[in-house]
């Protein structure tokens, strides 16, 4: 049997040789989450806190507490912007999550969702040197529904302790209204990632597509199946950044979008949806394979696959096709599957496959972003120039069909989101904090280098060790055993 290497990077060379291309796909996706679920039970979950300051001795126990830090709590009553140099609230995130759409998987219980909002936490400190905390509630009301209110209530009593607060994995259509309520009531920015965040960096990977297939995004037929949190933002985004709405066609389990879906209309809580019935999908498309009929685009935010996506719609698609399946954790069609049916760039949420169309890449360096000058709120136009940014910094380094989009291990594409995400702040006048972006760059990039040196000193001394050799065995023994039965 062959070996995992530690670092996960010969994960195409692991299976038989004899396995088939949707054998070796599908034991990719089982193996992960075979390891996954060994690995937080090894380590107990992946988060920690840890002290950012020294104790020289046992006395500064009354500076940092009682009675010293009295005059902290004083200055922060009698001004409580201070909060956000007193303490950690300016670099400090709540990601929270009533944990009622998680992944592919559905409502998780609130329990459910930590090992995601862990690992958003995870994520937004190694990649952009903010602090997170998990927080998991219960919003059902007395009658057993999911009560909208209750997340709103709940991010408004403990908005003063975070410098930011990032929603997550909140179902249909409550995270509209929950999203909706807070940007404009909070008074520190609120931001959906699941929405704005699979938006923008869905925008940057198509900013980059149709550079190569030399396509313009005003003059594209653009299909999207699903019309949740998350596609329906990418379709306003992709508006407002050029891409027009009457040659857009976007499906929920019902059918396309159109004006005569009365269901839609009757329903005020799907708002959202209403408002694209309105101005997409002029012809009134009700079938899928219709609209991809000389479609250029296919962006499917939908059911897990792999047979979500038919190869027979791709292969009716327009020249140089741009197919996005990015459910998750299994796209609604595997990528060798896109390209046999004439695909030209296929991109999906797996950072296993080329081009991860992730929010990963999107969250860490808006947060911080928006951290850095205090914003009140994250805008559209703020989502817009961090897709530009990635877009951008990956041309610089290249671009091909296989490599659209910056990668997470690309450290420094973080930095220089952030510091393009504050200038849009401080242009769209949502800016507390001025600076220039050379100040926020060094600022953002100092925070990232703490914190990636810190994670890999504390393994280099032994205090977080690597994952030992027979976890990965054992979790490749069971997927073969899987897959071959």
């Amino acid at each position: 049997m062959k070996q995992v290497n530690v670092k996960l990077e010969n994960l195409g060379e692991i299976f038989p040789d004899n396995w088939t291309e949707e054998q070796r796909s599908k034991g990719k996706t089982l193996f992960l989450k075979r390891l996954s679920e060994k690995a937080h039970t090894h380590y107990g979950g992946k988060i920690q806190t840890a002290p950012k300051v020294p104790v020289p001795g046992f006395n500064w126990f009354n500076v940092w507490y009682t009675p010293g830090v009295s005059k902290v709590s004083t200055n922060i009553r009698d001004n409580n912007d201070s909060s956000f140099e007193l303490s950690n609230r300016g670099n400090l995130v709540a990601v929270v999550s009533d944990s009622t759409r998680v992944l592919g998987d559905g409502d998780c219980t609130p329990p459910g969702g930590l090992g995601v909002m862990e690992g958003k936490v995870f994520l937004m400190k190694y990649l952009g040197g903010v602090d997170g905390v998990a927080l998991c509630i219960d919003s059902k009301g007395p009658d057993g529904k999911n009560d909208p209110n209750k997340i709103i209530d709940f991010v408004k009593m403990c908005q003063h302790s975070f410098g930011a607060v990032n929603l997550e994995d909140i179902s249909q259509p409550n995270c509209f209204k929950v999203l909706d309520v807070l940007r404009e009531e909070c008074e520190i920015p609120v931001w959906h990632d699941d929405a704005q965040g699979t938006a923008c960096v869905t925008l940057a990977g198509l900013i980059n597509a149709l550079k190569l297939t030399n396509k313009k995004i005003g003059d594209v037929k653009i299909v999207l199946l699903g019309a949740g949190a998350s596609n329906t933002t990418i379709a306003r985004l992709l508006i407002t950044d050029g891409a027009d709405p009457k040659k857009m066609v976007i499906f929920d389990t019902k059918g396309g979008l159109h004006i005569n879906r009365k269901d839609i209309e009757a329903d005020k809580r799907f708002y959202r949806k209403w408002e694209l019935c309105q101005t997409t999908n002029p012809n009134h498309i009700d079938k899928i394979a219709d609209a991809c009929k000389g479609a250029d685009v296919l962006i499917a935010l939908s059911t897990p696959g792999p047979d979500t996506v038919k190869p027979e719609w791709i292969e009716t698609m327009a020249d140089k096709a741009i197919v996005f399946p990015c459910a998750n954790p299994v796209p609604e069609i595997y990528p060798y599957r896109a390209k046999e049916a004439g695909a030209y760039i296929v991109a999906t949420g797996r950072g296993d496959f080329p081009n991860q169309i992730n929010n990963s890449l999107g969250f860490p360096g808006i947060l911080k972003g928006a951290l850095m000058v205090r914003a009140s709120k994250i805008t559209d136009n703020m989502a817009i120039a961090a897709a530009h940014s990635l877009a951008n910094y990956a041309e610089k380094r290249g671009i091909n069909p296989e490599n659209i989009v910056p990668t997470m291990d690309e450290a420094d594409v973080f930095p220089v989101e952030a510091a393009d995400v504050a200038m849009q702040a401080i242009k769209d006048g949502v800016a507390r904090y001025q600076m220039t972006w050379d100040e926020a760059y060094s600022q953002a990039k100092k925070g990232i280098d703490y914190s990636r040196s810190f994670a890999h000193k504390m393994q280099d001394e032994g205090f977080i060790n690597n994952p030992p050799q027979e976890m990965l065995t054992e979790a490749l023994e069971w997927t073969i055993k899987a897959i071959e039965g």
